[in-house]
């Protein structure tokens, strides 16, 4: 008795020091900017250029949305080379010179600076060729086109870039190789502007286009494939090169692949048009990617996501498994701006994999883990990272329709991980974090008002407001909101801001534009039409069967790719088949939308799997095939759409209601088969009737619903019977 007298007034100390000790935030650098290993990293002038560049590059598109908007083509010319001349400047095409790797030989620089004598020149030409178009002339000899603009620009267009493979420097420094990529850049993007403001615009994709367009638009492909790789990986670009080749060796292919083949010239003169990658995916990342890049630029740059992340901990941390639940709603709510599933692996992750190992979480389930929730934010509503915008461009169907029809899904997708998480914690008695291990939940609610860009965007959408101006909006508030805040964004955080984001969007510029061009070589074969036949001959014998394939197809097409650019083309070529055999536009689009998302994290090649294993240090495919076991509620939810098409609010709202309830409910009992855990530990028999009862009620049939729920409450009855007290006790523990 003694003894417990004794340890009180310790015990009382212990928790004043922990009171005392709470900490203000945890999730300091989670708003970093993430540097990539072959981003340069400039320091002087070099860095104060570059910084000017990005700034004015972020600046220019403010303006030319809000204020001064220019000619559609000419705009979206200036927004890919734009991104051309950033990305050559910042992303290396090799390795760094380090311990491991010296630094190229002199020869190598000079053979860089040789080459931009003829970039220098086809640059003089553009400027001659204009000269020409504005007086009486309306055509350029064709001689003059091939032999001092043609020839010199695709010889050095070509040169700097195998150049750039094997020039090898310091990090800090600037390849020569890459300047003569940026002057061919902007010969490139400067021919197409001189001739599209002329009436030469009109004979794209005719034998009389002139042959410059050709050789501008094949220099203008080589470059945006070369920064692709850089920026993106080889996925992309090996995709792109069979597409491309497809459109030379199509004549020669048997079957429904065949078709009778365009010349080299008619090709390219229309693939650098709105046919191709000046088409949708270009269209969307010129105006509502860019603009929502900076916009989540401003809110990193006055520490938002830093805030949400806090929040996020405070409100969900002490439950059991408590970081993996903030996992999902941190990653989810900063995975929604963002728009790509590693990147926000990357950000988010390094602070959530290390607490969730922890509590008690392998390497493996924390990696899963987060992939599956940054995969998420992709999916979720309003933002969708950027895919509901190039839905609403490529459908014509309202961006609020789309992002209303979002809701559902996304609700099933991160209830799906979030019991999967909960019923792993019960499992394996994980506990939560401590109350000195979090910020006070008190304390941050006294910010809420943090959240009022996200919520000025949403109200501004839904009163009707265009994305523009509504993403303009919600960019000012968050300046303006953070004066309420310890991070006071000032003119040179509001010109850090514009930088970063000038920054961040190379990358999905780069992959939208070489999206687009795969879009071109599908639209100018045809071969989306021969797909769609093909899809359509399959429905003849199961509509199951067509849109089984269809995901495969989806799949197949997302890996490694960027989620905007897994959709583009995944949209393309399968959403018309699936439209084609009756099914509505709507629900085809989301279909496609949905896997081409979750390739993120499908095995073999789940970029978002990798990424987090490489924060996890577990093994990369064992964490790509633990996350589509976690992510599984998306591969079965899809699937729904078409046989319940409530699911995408396309009902009465007690329909929706009913089907919203019952879908959960399944996504439940879909979670506590996988983890084999329910009220408490679940054999095989249990496991298979608890799949049944899923999928039944995820179907959203009135009858199969009622089937489910009999299921499920005969399971129900059983666990408590057996288990009474299994999840009081595994909740203590």
């Amino acid at each position: 008795m003694s003894h417990k007298t004794d340890q009180e007034p310790n015990d009382l100390k212990d928790d004043a020091h922990a009171a005392s000790v709470i900490p203000e935030s945890i999730a300091d650098g989670v708003d970093e900017d993430v540097v990539e290993p072959n981003r340069r990293l400039f320091t002087g002038w070099q860095f104060l250029l570059f910084a000017a560049l990005a700034i004015a590059y972020s600046s220019f598109h403010l303006i030319s949305l809000n204020v001064y908007p220019m000619e559609t083509w000419s705009f979206r010319i200036v927004h890919i080379a734009g991104a051309l001349i950033l990305g050559y400047g910042l992303f290396a095409g090799a390795r760094f010179a380090d311990d491991d790797h010296q630094a190229s030989g002199d020869w190598i620089k000079w053979l860089s600076y040789a080459l931009l004598i003829p970039a220098a020149y086809t640059l003089a030409q553009v400027f001659l060729m204009h000269q020409t178009l504005s007086g009486e002339a309306m055509r350029i000899d064709p001689n003059v086109e091939n032999w001092h603009y043609g020839y010199p620009l695709m010889a050095t267009t070509a040169g700097a870039i195998v150049l750039s493979w094997f020039y090898r420097q310091a990090r800090h420094r600037f390849n020569p190789a890459d300047l003569v990529l940026m002057v061919c850049a902007l010969a490139s993007a400067g021919y197409l502007l001189v001739a599209y403001n002329t009436n030469i615009r009109m004979s794209t994709g005719t034998s009389f286009a002139p042959s410059g367009i050709s050789w501008a638009a094949i220099a203008g492909s080589l470059l945006i494939l070369e920064l692709t790789r850089r920026v993106a990986g080889l996925a992309l670009v090996v995709i792109s090169a069979v597409f491309l080749t497809y459109v030379f060796a199509g004549p020669y292919l048997p079957g429904f692949l065949g078709y009778p083949g365009l010349s080299l010239q008619r090709f390219f003169s229309q693939v650098y048009t709105d046919a191709g990658i000046l088409g949708p995916t270009t269209a969307v990342s010129s105006t509502y990617i860019i603009l929502f890049i900076i916009f989540a630029a401003f809110l990193q740059a006055s520490k938002v996501g830093d805030y949400f992340v806090n929040f996020a901990f405070a409100a969900a941390g002490r439950a059991r498994g408590g970081p993996a639940k903030v996992a999902i709603f941190a990653s989810g709510l900063m995975g929604m701006i963002n728009g790509t599933s590693a990147g926000n692996v990357v950000s988010t992750g390094s602070l959530t994999i290390p607490l969730m190992k922890k509590v008690g979480y392998p390497a493996r389930s924390a990696g899963a883990i987060e992939a599956a929730a940054s995969t998420g934010g992709q999916i979720m509503p309003p933002i969708m990272g950027a895919g509901a915008f190039i839905m609403a461009e490529v459908t014509g169907i309202p961006y609020t329709e789309i992002a209303l029809a979002a809701v559902i899904p996304a609700i099933l997708y991160f209830a799906s991980i979030y019991f999967m998480v909960d019923f792993e914690a019960a499992r394996k008695g994980m506990r939560g974090m401590r109350k000195d291990e979090i910020p006070l939940f008190s304390k941050l609610v006294k910010q809420v008002y943090l959240f009022a860009p996200i919520i000025i965007l949403i109200v501004a959408l839904f009163m009707g407001y265009s994305v523009i101006r509504a993403g303009t909006l919600a960019t000012a508030s968050a300046a303006v909101v953070s004066w309420l805040s310890p991070n006071k964004m000032g003119f040179r955080a509001i010109l850090k801001a514009l930088q970063i984001a000038g920054t961040m969007s190379i990358q999905i510029i780069a992959v939208c534009a070489c999206a687009g061009l795969i879009v071109g070589v599908i639209s100018l074969t045809g071969v989306g039409a021969r797909f769609s036949s093909l899809l359509l001959g399959l429905a003849g014998v199961s509509q199951l069967l067509a849109l089984v394939f269809a995901m495969l197809i989806s799949i197949l097409l997302g890996m490694g790719m960027p989620t905007t650019a897994a959709y583009a083309v995944a949209a393309s070529v399968v959403a018309p088949g699936l439209i084609n055999i009756g099914i509505e536009p709507l629900i085809a689009h989301f279909f496609v939308f949905y896997f081409a998302v979750v390739s993120a994290i499908t095995p073999p090649v789940a970029l978002a799997s990798y990424a987090a294993a490489g924060i996890s240090g577990d093994n990369p495919m064992g964490t790509s095939v633990a996350s589509f076991k976690i992510g599984l509620a998306a591969f079965i939810v899809p699937f729904m759409f078409f046989y319940s098409p409530a699911m995408l609010m396309e009902g009465s709202p007690m329909q929706i209601l009913r089907v919203g309830l019952t879908a959960t409910l399944g996504i439940v009992l879909l979670s506590g088969m996988v983890q084999a855990w329910f009220f408490g530990p679940v054999n095989l028999v249990q496991r298979v009737v608890m799949l049944v009862g899923a999928l039944f009620l995820i179907y959203g049939g009135i009858y199969t619903d009622i089937a489910g729920l009999a299921i499920g409450i005969v399971l129900f009855m059983m666990q408590r019977k057996m288990h009474g007290g299994g999840s009081k006790t595994a909740q203590a523990g």
